[in-house]
């Protein structure tokens, strides 16, 4: 089947029923999308599809429509993303595990709203954990990435 992943058409050789979290991970090559929980409890298989935040530890393959956006798509280590440059600079990885399901769901909800509300940044990311407990820094990022913008 074919996907566009990261702005690039991929063909990959999969039962449709496969999550998309292995097809990108297993097939595609691309590590930066991690398994979790695997009942789309935790977000740290967070991918955008259309620019809209997906578990796809639990989303087949087969019933993907529309460009899939990995952690590997938003940024380069030459280029970061604003949102990755807020990360460092805020500090907020520690383990560092639930940061690519994090930084995809922060860059879609600043899509969403250039200049979110705290409780605004609160829901977009409730579904993301992070075992580390680094939610002010993840918050502060946010705000950080979203000010970097209007500039």
């Amino acid at each position: 089947m074919q996907l566009t992943v990261n702005g690039r058409s991929i063909t990959i050789e999969a039962d449709p029923q496969m999550p998309l979290l292995w097809a990108l991970r297993d097939l595609a090559g691309l590590k930066g999308t991690k398994f979790g929980c695997g009942v789309a409890a935790c977000g740290a298989c967070t991918v955008l599809i259309d620019g809209v935040p997906t578990r796809s530890c639990v989303t087949p393959v087969g019933d993907v429509a529309g460009e899939v956006t990995t952690i590997e798509g938003i940024g380069t280590p030459e280029n970061l993303h604003v949102v990755q440059q807020a990360w460092i600079d805020e500090q907020v990885p520690q383990c560092g595990y639930c940061q690519s399901g994090q930084i995809l769901a922060a860059v879609a909800l600043l899509a969403e709203r250039p200049n979110p509300s705290d409780a605004d940044i609160d829901e977009a990311m409730s579904g993301n954990l992070c075992r580390c407990g680094t939610y002010p820094r993840i918050r502060a990022a946010i705000r950080r990435a979203a000010g970097a913008r209007e500039v």
